[in-house]
């Protein structure tokens, strides 16, 4: 039992984390979430799989999903 309250406990605050964060966040956009372009993950700099963009661009490329 002490094991699922602590389980709760961590995941509600993980919850009331992000929403903090995206309250706080402007227009509610997290800046850099594509995880292709961190570069621990991307050493080679090549472009997001989803929306092809080159580590050192800005904007999504994909029209419709900057939109959203």
């Amino acid at each position: 039992m002490k094991l699922f309250i602590l389980t709760f406990v961590l995941l509600s605050m993980a919850f009331a984390g992000i929403a903090i964060k995206i309250l706080v966040k402007k227009n509610g956009k997290f800046a850099g979430t594509c995880a292709s372009q961190s570069p621990f993950l991307n050493k080679s700099s090549e472009p997001c799989g989803f929306c092809g963009k080159l580590p050192e661009e800005q904007e999504c490329k994909n029209s419709d999903f900057a939109q959203q």
